[in-house]
C-alpha cells in the first residue's frame, strides 16, 4: 500500500497541465515579446529540468537495489 502511494505521489507530482518555470527576469523580458517566443522558453526550461529528476531518480533506484538485495 506504501509503494502504491509513492507512486500516485510521483504521478501527480509529473504531471501538470500548465507549468510555469520561468525565472522572474526571464519572464519580464518574454512578456513584452511574442507569445510563441514565451512558449519556447518555458518549454525549453521544463525540458532542462527533467534531466536532474531522471539523475536523481537512477541514484535512488541503484541505491534501493542495493539495500535490497543486502537484506
Amino acid at each position: 500500500m506504501k509503494n502504491l502511494q509513492y507512486i500516485i505521489l510521483t504521478v501527480l507530482v509529473f504531471i501538470t497541465s500548465n507549468t510555469y518555470s520561468q525565472c522572474a527576469m526571464c519572464k519580464a523580458v518574454v512578456e513584452n515579446g511574442d507569445s510563441g517566443l514565451a512558449k519556447g522558453l518555458n518549454d525549453g526550461i521544463v525540458t532542462l529540468m527533467i534531466i536532474p529528476y531522471i539523475l536523481v531518480a537512477i541514484v535512488a533506484f541503484i541505491i534501493w537495489r542495493y539495500y535490497k538485495k543486502n537484506k
